[in-house]
């Protein structure tokens, strides 16, 4: 993830720190510092490291909750608004996801308890009115932010915590596509009241509001979207009009074809079409600044491009590219020939498509708007 700076690893997933919670450190410690001097700074640095190690173990009551019914989860980040744990899908199952959802926020109430009572916290009106009062105590401050952690996250604003509580409990009683849809629809309501009260309380709510508004609005268009697509095999989505590289090509040729074309990645095949690679815009550059026109594309291309067959479900397809992270994924039929290519900024423009004409479906290479005269577009 862009900005963000890995840390570590546990149990199998990264931990990313994004730069502007190393900012959010700063300004806490300089605040503090103006206001209560040195010991100040330290008490509030502390208390921000505390709670968001609290934020990171209820990301990990998701992770491995979710891991529990075969959902890795390749990173969590920790942003100045909380955690993001990366998984790599939603469970399927409305009561999975419900299960997933709820063991973050029980994470919290697990710390809480032990800090009250195993630790001798005592929750105070200082403790929960003013979290950065260090005369309140660390431990008790601890234990009140954990309590409103929960509170918070089970807010029914997806896609938090509570949304998607909201949504499992919708899914045991309607469709998924229409249970994402009216949680979605209460979460930015939600954010619109988050902002509102930001203006009022406390500035971060209303980045909050934001970011729960934008999120929710693209998990129900991508939602809708798997809906859209499912079941169809790839060779109705991908890009079948490809300009191609030879092995003998040079990055003269690749220049010419970039100059010419509206393609930003470019497969290099051998001389029965079967892909060898891929050479990116961007690696066709950097090729450029550090040898010369006259250079093979076999030392500028990216070799470890992940292919799929054309017959696959759309949906795999996608799911593969995701995980390789790649700028593209190469489409072969049976024969290993390539046929099409399948890219991120392919998948945008068809989710574009779906979000300003919500009625679009898809079905073989054509795609169809329902209408009174049934109109189609090629």
């Amino acid at each position: 993830m862009l900005w963000s700076i890995p840390v570590g690893r546990i149990a199998g997933t990264v931990v990313r720190i994004h730069v502007t919670f190393l900012l959010l450190l700063v300004w806490i410690g300089a605040a503090q510092w103006q206001r209560g001097g040195r010991e100040a700074a330290i008490d509030g640095v502390l208390f921000i490291v505390l709670l968001f190690a609290c934020v990171l173990a209820h990301e990990f009551g998701h992770i491995l909750t979710a891991r529990h019914y075969g959902i890795r989860t390749p990173e969590v980040t920790l942003w100045p608004i909380g955690g993001i744990a990366s998984l790599e899908r939603i469970p399927d199952k409305p009561r999975e996801e419900l299960i997933v959802a709820l063991a973050g926020p029980a994470v919290n109430v697990a710390i809480a308890v032990v800090l009250i009572l195993a630790l001798g916290a005592r929750l105070s009106g200082a403790a929960m009115a003013e979290m950065d009062n260090p005369h309140a105590g660390l431990i008790a401050r601890i234990a009140a932010a954990n309590i409103i952690l929960v509170l918070f996250n089970l807010i029914p604003a997806f896609p938090m915590d509570g949304g998607r509580v909201l949504r499992a409990l919708l899914a045991m009683r309607m469709n998924h596509v229409a249970a994402t849809r009216l949680a979605a629809r209460i979460g930015q309501g939600a954010a619109f009241v988050f902002a509102l009260v930001g203006l009022f309380v406390n500035p971060m709510l209303i980045i909050i509001g934001l970011f729960v508004y934008l999120a929710a609005t693209a998990e129900s268009q991508h939602v809708a979207f798997q809906d859209a697509t499912r079941g169809l095999p790839l060779r109705s989505v991908m890009m079948s009009s490809v300009e191609t590289l030879s092995t003998s090509s040079t990055l003269n040729d690749a220049v010419d074809l970039m100059l010419r074309t509206s393609q930003k990645e470019f497969p290099v095949v051998d001389g029965s079409g079967r892909p060898q690679g891929l050479l990116t815009r961007e690696g066709l550059i950097m090729a450029l600044h550090q040898g010369g026109p006259a250079t093979p594309v076999l030392g500028a291309m990216t070799r470890d491009v992940p292919t799929a067959l054309d017959r696959q479900p759309f949906d795999t397809a996608v799911a593969l590219l995701n995980k390789a992270k790649a700028p593209a994924l190469l489409v072969v039929d049976d024969a290993q020939k390539l046929v099409g290519l399948l890219t991120p900024e392919n998948i945008g423009e068809m989710m574009m498509v779906r979000s300003v004409r919500p009625d679009w479906r898809f079905y073989g290479r054509r795609s169809y708007l329902p209408g009174p005269i049934g109109t189609s577009r090629e």
